[in-house]
């Protein structure tokens, strides 16, 4: 088999990666921020009940969450199983959705109470204090450490491969079993390559912040 196919299914195959990544993303960072809400609420029951159900989830390994996710329709109420594809990425947005909410409620944590209650005493709502005080200041501080989950969420997209989703990790292992191990290294190249790209681009991200200083 000539490198050029090779490196051709390894590309196609790396789009599953990318696509659950890109689809974790646009689910699960809204997610995180409504569930940050729900874990600092003055609503006990509600406050109690959504951090014990982030501690279950951040407590538990992310391949069993897929596993469940994608037996556990059969398996609890004999259901049809969900697509491969749809049961992993579901997991990746609960699991991911959880980590970010830890990083938002830090976050907003953050930011001195003063500054809020200036907000108030000018008679700004509790949303325009939060939109046009809070949030930009946020972001400025969760920069760092959504990078690093960004990075770790393209790397562990390649556990999607234990219920047979066949990303590129899973197609380079299929090439070692018929005794060409360099696929199966080549392989670093491309996360390689993505987590660069992430690098560059959240840096340029914190410099567009310093003004936050």
């Amino acid at each position: 088999m000539s490198v050029s196919i090779i490196f051709s299914k390894l590309f196609e195959t790396f789009g599953i990666n990318c696509t659950i990544f890109f689809v974790t993303l646009l689910f699960a960072l809204p997610l995180g921020l409504i569930i940050s809400f729900g874990s600092m609420s003055k609503i006990k029951w509600l406050q109690k009940i959504v951090r014990v159900f982030v501690w279950i989830i951040r407590g538990t390994p992310l391949m069993l969450q897929i596993i469940v996710i994608f037996y556990g329709p059969g398996l609890i109420w004999g259901g049809n199983a969900m697509p491969r594809l749809s049961a992993a990425i579901v997991a990746f947005i609960i699991n991911y959705a959880c980590y970010f909410s830890e990083i938002y409620r830090g976050g907003i944590q953050s930011i001195p109470k003063g500054q809020q209650e200036a907000g108030q005493v000018l008679g700004m709502t509790k949303a325009q204090i939060f939109f046009r005080v809070t949030l930009l200041q946020v972001i400025k501080r969760i920069v760092p450490p959504m990078g690093n989950e960004f990075m770790t969420l393209i790397k562990d997209t390649a556990l999607a491969n234990v219920i047979a989703n066949k990303e590129i990790i899973m197609m380079s292992k299929e090439f070692a079993t018929k005794g060409l191990i360099w696929p199966l290294f080549s392989t670093a190249l491309f996360f390689l390559i993505f987590c660069g790209i992430l690098s560059i681009l959240f840096r340029y991200l914190e410099k567009k912040l310093d003004y936050f200083r």
